[in-house]
């Protein structure tokens, strides 16, 4: 906060003495010039226009307004500030050398980007220097040439990234080359015979570069490992893995360690536990699921009320901090989906066997158990080390049935549940949380992997059962240990948390929307704000747009991360929430198994920063697995339409770029690109902030959301990308 006074404090001096001096007087240029940069320097990091720098420095009359506009504009071409946006500057804190990362694209428009977050400058190949992507630099800035863009050459590579690569051999006689769809590389990589491995012309590989020597068009590598022959499932699969870091195989000795560990459960250990093997408990999964994270338990207790237990697999009993396997599921943090398989994070005899609570066999876990009134009130809870012995296992699909026949094995049991969730749902959307509901986009797939028909797989009540009590035990854990009494000190958690919605991002939303002849209010409270929301997505219901005003929904809404500063779960509406109900398939859900354990038996807090690492890497892993699954979903898409060439559908605009329109299928939500060079009718030109391609002559528009029909055109796999054109 003082900071800020003292900033301010600054502004009001040069308010004073500059108004001050111009009491009468016309300021001189100088004096204005000095003002100015004096202006910029107490306050480097906030932007202003013109008309804000005139009040400040205490010019009011047109004309010597006119003249700050103008200094503003040679210090802008001058380089001593940025113009951040249209009129609005701000100190180009940058000096003649620089240090910060390189971002190397395939279309030649490398960028440096300062280490103190200011503005990319372009690097042209010429000054590359060969830094790769990713790579730590230092830069030299050159001198700017007047009305072109500032520009930046890299004088040295202070650290480099892992430089491998995935792609296509060609093999000649004596040497080969590593041809690569990446988007941050355009030359192939050259590789003699004797680094070749074995590979062979037309295998898919991945390649480390060696060296790039100054002179070489092409950097110089060798293969690192044959994934198999272009074009195979398996191979091509392992290919989406390698390109974003992902391990594609598990190794052989963490394997070997989960296979020491015993899968018998001691009398000790039970005696330690609260006993559920007597209680009627089932899990409920995907049909194709092998690793069961979480039952649930039910019965009716003497008062009336019901007790409900979530019970979560133990795996930290099994996996100890620091060991081999706890090393391996860190580095992995997440299980990752492709369309056809699990990456798991834990070995198979971990997650398949020993940790999945499979029907009749006795399972250690952690468990959340809830006394429960007959209007889904939890009256009280407890948590702690249980045993179970899981009575049955329900695909989604079976308890589905159940619910809507009202006819089958613990019928009871499980209306009675249904009923619960539908009460606590209710609230939860009470108390404004936003209910988005997208489908799936899923393929069924031939034994080589070929996708044979697209389906979508939407949540209905048995999945929402299971999704309300697993909601609850996380909220319940984080709450135990976030909400502090008076006199306590906090301790050191793991939160699951998602903030608030960029307020510019809202405003553009509700721009968009309005399009659609829907209104959203973008201020007020929190809950008043999410109730709007809520109230949109339920008017696009069974609508064209549903689908894409739900994309458009979530891209303005913050990404969900882990992190121990609890700054509550907005899109649930819960103050305190964290992860607990998957430590099969998610690391921090082993770490605050851990950190729970340790503060139910009165441990001190932890050291912070060390957990804040764990938290940024979580969330870094997440997003690159979700990268990765998008990439799977992607190619399998193609090589869905790669039969369809010539064929008409109807779709909608999913996507404007400056490089053209992205348009998803209503039949089977594939989506492709219509390149902006097909659309030659006309000069299109992007119009970032209406989300649309306008014509400059005819003024045609093509916008987001825009009804459209294509014809498929291509189906390129390697890039996997399918391009449409107009019919």
């Amino acid at each position: 906060m003082t900071k800020n006074r003292n900033k301010s404090g600054k502004k009001k001096d040069l308010d004073k003495n500059n108004k001050s001096k111009s009491k009468g007087t016309r300021m001189r240029k100088e004096a204005m010039l000095t003002a100015i940069m004096s202006l910029f320097h107490s306050s480097p990091k906030e932007p202003f226009n013109y008309k804000q720098v005139s009040k400040i420095i205490g010019v009011d009359n047109a004309v010597q307004k006119l003249q700050v506009a103008d200094i503003l504009y040679d210090l802008c071409a001058e380089d001593v500030i940025t113009e951040i946006d249209r009129g609005r500057y701000r100190l180009n804190s940058l000096g003649t050398v620089a240090v910060g990362t390189f971002s190397r694209r395939s279309n030649g428009k490398n960028s440096f980007i300062p280490e103190d977050g200011g503005s990319p400058v372009f690097v042209a190949e010429r000054n590359a220097m060969h830094a790769m992507d990713g790579d730590k630099v230092k830069v030299q800035l050159l001198a700017k040439r007047r009305g072109a863009e500032p520009e930046a050459e890299v004088v040295e590579i202070l650290e480099s990234k892992e430089r491998t690569f995935v792609g296509k051999l060609q093999v000649a006689r004596g040497f080969a080359f590593l041809v690569t769809e990446n988007k941050t590389l355009a030359n192939d990589i050259f590789i003699p015979k004797e680094k070749l491995k074995g590979g062979k012309n037309g295998d898919k590989a991945i390649v480390r570069i060696v060296e790039w020597p100054d002179e070489a068009k092409n950097p110089l590598g060798e293969v690192v490992d044959i994934l198999g022959t272009a074009g195979q499932n398996n191979a091509e699969m392992h290919a989406i893995l390698a390109e974003f870091g992902l391990p594609y195989k598990y190794p052989v000795s963490v394997e070997k360690a989960a296979d020491k560990i015993p899968d018998v459960i001691s009398a000790e250990e039970i005696a330690k536990r609260e006993d559920f093997r007597g209680v009627l408990t089932f899990t409920i999964d995907p049909k194709d699921a092998k690793d069961f994270d979480d039952a649930l338990s039910f019965r009716v207790l003497d008062n009336g009320n019901y007790e409900i237990g979530v019970h979560i697999a133990d795996v930290t009993h099994y996996v100890t901090p620091g060991s081999i396997i706890d090393r391996e599921a860190e580095s992995r943090a997440t299980s990752v989906y492709l369309v056809d398989r699990t990456i798991p994070m834990l070995p198979e005899r971990l997650c398949n066997q020993i940790c999945s609570l499979r029907p009749n066999e006795e399972k250690l876990c952690f468990s959340a158990v809830f006394e429960m009134s007959k209007e889904a009130e939890v009256l009280n809870s407890r948590i702690g080390r249980t045993v179970i012995n899981s009575d049955r296992r329900y695909t989604y699909e079976e308890a589905q049935e159940i619910i809507e026949t009202g006819e089958g094995d613990n019928k009871e049991a499980i209306l009675i549940l249904n009923g619960l969730a539908k009460k606590i749902r209710e609230r939860r959307f009470k108390d404004g949380a936003i209910n988005f509901e997208r489908y799936e986009v899923k393929f069924e797939i031939d034994e080589n992997g070929k996708p044979l028909s697209v389906y979508f797989k939407e949540s209905k009540d048995a999945n929402k059962l299971i999704e309300e009590f697993m909601l609850l035990a996380n909220r319940t854990v984080a709450e135990f240990v976030g909400k502090v009494k008076k006199g306590q000190a906090k301790k050191t958690f793991v939160y699951r948390i998602h903030e608030l919605p960029d307020p510019d991002k809202m405003e553009n939303f509700a721009s968009f929307i309005r399009r659609f002849g829907y209104k959203l209010k973008t201020d007020g409270s929190k809950t008043e704000v999410s109730k709007g929301i809520n109230g949109l997505l339920d008017s696009v219901q069974g609508k064209p747009e549903e689908n894409l005003i739900e994309t458009v929904a979530i891209r303005a809404m913050q990404k969900a991360k882990y992190s121990t500063d609890n700054a509550g779960h907005y899109g649930l509406a819960f103050t305190y929430y964290t992860h607990f109900t998957s430590p099969i398939r998610r690391y921090p859900d082993m770490v605050v198994h851990r950190l729970l354990e340790r503060y139910l038996a009165g441990g001190l807090s932890v050291i912070k920063s060390k957990y804040e690492e764990i938290c940024e890497h979580c969330s870094t892993m997440e997003q690159t697995a979700a990268n990765a699954e998008r990439a799977s979903i992607k190619y399998k898409q193609v090589e869905f339409m790669s039969d369809k060439l010539g064929r008409v559908y109807d779709g909608v605009i999913s996507g404007v770029t400056e490089w053209g329109l992205y348009v998803e299928l209503n039949e089977n939500k594939c989506e492709g690109l219509v390149p902006i060079r097909d659309l030659d009718d006309d000069y299109y030109e992007f119009d970032e902030k209406s989300y649309c391609l306008i014509g400059r002559r005819k003024k045609q528009q093509y916008r987001l959301g825009d009804p459209i029909t294509i014809k498929v055109a291509q189906a390129n796999l390697e890039r996997k990308q399918l391009d449409f054109m107009l019919v």
